[in-house]
């Protein structure tokens, strides 16, 4: 678990990411607050965690997405009183009894809890197998570019808000909301045997249905399209059912 930490500072850091972000960062005052920027398009670029401190905003993502989420941010910045750095706090995670000072992961409870500090890593937890029991989408397995969070389950984990105003690729996330029903998403699967993550799901009759990605305990998070899930499917040896 690579995380990189920015720290956005300056008398219009809170407004200026209220602006972009798919939550309502009021909700800082209680804690972790998970969101992501996306695209004026609507597509994932980025999820994250923010988290207020007494000079700004710190903000918790993945290494691999740190630095075009920092080019991206940048851009917007324009003139605004904002300043955003990298820093050198480290990220530690947990499920056993939390320590002083950690926040609980906004996302699922049993995702117990996250500390800000000089060390990294976790407590041994199994969190693929936690991520699976919940379909919880991870960075850079489940979400990719082509991405968007709705059928992701971002609404169900906290990490949009329809009340809070615009923000980047909010047009597009509204009116997928108000859909009568999504044809596409992540869901769980029952697997019989195992397939690589990425690996590409069939009907019985060979019809492309989806992608299956992480596995454990003889489930796995699938992205499926609804009209054609049925039982019987296969991802290269494996079998897939729909749960």
């Amino acid at each position: 678990m690579a995380r990189r930490i920015l720290d956005i500072t300056g008398s219009e850091a809170e407004s200026f990411l209220q602006g972009l972000v798919t939550s309502d960062l009021a909700r800082l005052d209680s804690g972790l607050v998970y969101t992501a920027l996306l695209t004026p398009q609507g597509k994932y670029i980025a999820d994250f965690f923010l988290l207020r401190h007494d000079g700004g905003i710190w903000l918790d993502v993945d290494e691999s997405l740190a630095a075009t989420l920092l080019q991206r941010l940048s851009l917007y910045k324009l003139r605004a009183d904002v300043q955003i750095s990298e820093t050198d706090i480290r990220v530690r995670r947990g499920t056993a009894p939390a320590p002083e000072g950690a926040l609980a992961d906004p996302r699922h409870p049993d995702l117990g809890w996250r500390l800000y500090g000089d060390e990294a890593g976790d407590d041994g937890t199994d969190f693929d197998r936690i991520r699976v029991a919940h379909c919880i989408p991870e960075t850079g397995v489940e979400l990719t570019p082509d991405t968007f969070i709705l059928e992701a389950g971002f609404e169900r984990l906290g990490g949009v808000d329809f009340r809070k105003g615009c923000y980047v690729g909010q047009e597009v996330t509204a009116r997928m909301k108000h859909k009568t029903e999504l044809k596409k998403g992540l869901a769980l699967v029952a697997v019989h045997g195992a397939a690589p993550t990425g690996t590409a799901i069939t009907t019985p009759a060979g019809k492309p249905v989806g992608t299956l990605f992480t596995q454990s305990g003889g489930r796995g998070i699938a992205y499926l399209r609804h009209d054609r899930a049925c039982p019987g499917m296969t991802a290269g040896e494996a079998c897939v059912d729909p749960l």
